[in-house]
């Protein structure tokens, strides 16, 4: 019998949080994990296309190790980039 390990997976939208705790086998990597979550069977046409461990962008390929939280990020509704430039503008309008 292999070791097993504890993860959870985390998924946020603006108005609902998923948050499961997952029991999977020592050496598993990102995407077999997320391919037998709890989030794909709440969530079964979810296209992930970026995931983190606790903040810090990882592959598909990584391996996960005790304790780790994969983190499914969503796609940016405004580039942060082009939200800085507009609030800029705002503050040069306002202080006119």
């Amino acid at each position: 019998m292999s070791e097993m390990i504890q993860i959870e997976v985390a998924y946020a939208l603006e108005e609902v949080q998923y948050l499961f705790a997952e029991t999977v086998e020592k050496g598993t990597t990102v995407a077999q994990a997320l391919e037998k979550s709890k989030l794909l069977k709440e969530l079964p046409g979810l296209v992930i296309d970026k995931v983190g461990i606790f903040g810090k962008l990882v592959t598909p390929e990584t391996v996960l190790k005790m304790g780790d939280r994969i983190e499914v990020y969503r796609p940016l509704k405004v580039d942060p980039r082009d939200r800085r430039r507009q609030k800029v503008e705002e503050e040069r309008k306002a202080a006119k």
